[in-house]
């Protein structure tokens, strides 16, 4: 779904009363943390928005050799889960635009982030939104995953 259509049918759910919560991140390569974090975020509302960065912008984010799935697959992943409503994927580096097309009553973000330190923060206070910061500890990562399968596939040769 593109942002003017996110925009559009988020407009249409807050008209029926539904409380929006948005998430967002690469979801490169996806692992439990992720899943945790948005089941802990879809709890929060009636309807979850993923946004997803695009990939020219998971590139500049996250370096060289990044993303390992183009967007398009990362979001038919994301949309396959049940705790995911609707996938918007985005250019920019942090989701303000995302979030001012939204409006979300809640933008949800992982523990490896504290409300202050939240890139879109004063966008989502802006729209009357507040942040949350849900999921489990940032035990997992995708670089961490990345890691673990060049060093076991290394020795496996």
């Amino acid at each position: 779904m593109t942002l003017k259509e996110a925009g559009a049918l988020s407009a249409r759910l807050r008209a029926e009363g539904k409380r929006i919560v948005l998430a967002n991140g690469c979801f490169d390569l996806l692992h439990v943390g992720h899943v945790r974090y948005l089941e802990a975020a879809r709890a929060l509302g009636d309807v979850l928005f993923v946004g997803i960065n695009g990939d020219a912008a998971v590139a500049r984010l996250k370096g060289a050799g990044r993303p390992l799935m183009p967007a398009a697959e990362r979001t038919e992943v994301l949309a396959a889960l049940r705790a995911v409503d609707h996938v918007v994927v985005f250019d920019e580096d942090t989701a303000d635009a995302l979030v001012a097309a939204i409006r979300p009553a809640i933008h949800a973000k992982g523990t490896d982030y504290t409300p202050e330190t939240v890139p879109e923060r004063d966008t989502v206070r802006a729209h009357g939104g507040r942040v949350v910061i849900v999921g489990d500890p940032k035990d997992h990562a995708t670089r961490d995953a990345i890691q673990t399968i060049v060093e076991r596939f290394a020795r496996a040769r």
